[in-house]
């Protein structure tokens, strides 16, 4: 089965790059730069794990992050931010990240974790 990521960060660049590694690595991946964008890929692109920034222009990550458990709860969610918080790494804990992450991450480490959410989604939570 091929694992399917969308990556959601108001850095264009970064997300897009990011997309294209996991492409690399044999994942179907997309990326979008906005909070309703990807609240909207989420129920079209149907990902397995979403790797969300805090940061973005429309809506906070901790907000999308609430609204994509809330309606897909199959779905793990990977916070990804450089601007975030002890505070708000507990609250999107709180709410049902699979892990929050900082910038700058390894790509390996980032690829461990994706695949530690894709088996976590396989089995059910």
């Amino acid at each position: 089965m091929k694992m399917k990521v969308l990556v959601v960060d108001n850095e264009k660049g970064f997300a897009s790059i990011l997309a294209d590694h996991l492409k690399m690595k044999g994942i179907d991946a997309g990326s979008v730069y906005s909070g309703r964008d990807a609240l909207a890929a989420v129920s079209d692109f149907r990902p397995d794990v979403v790797i969300l920034d805090i940061q973005m222009p429309d809506m906070n990550g901790v907000e999308v992050l609430s609204r994509i458990r809330g309606s897909e709860p199959a779905v793990e969610v990977i916070v990804l931010t450089g601007n975030g918080s002890f505070d708000v790494g507990i609250e999107c804990m709180q709410l049902g990240a699979f892990d929050y992450l900082m910038k700058p991450v390894d790509l390996d480490q980032l690829l461990e974790t994706i695949e530690s959410a894709c088996l976590q989604k396989l089995r059910g939570r």
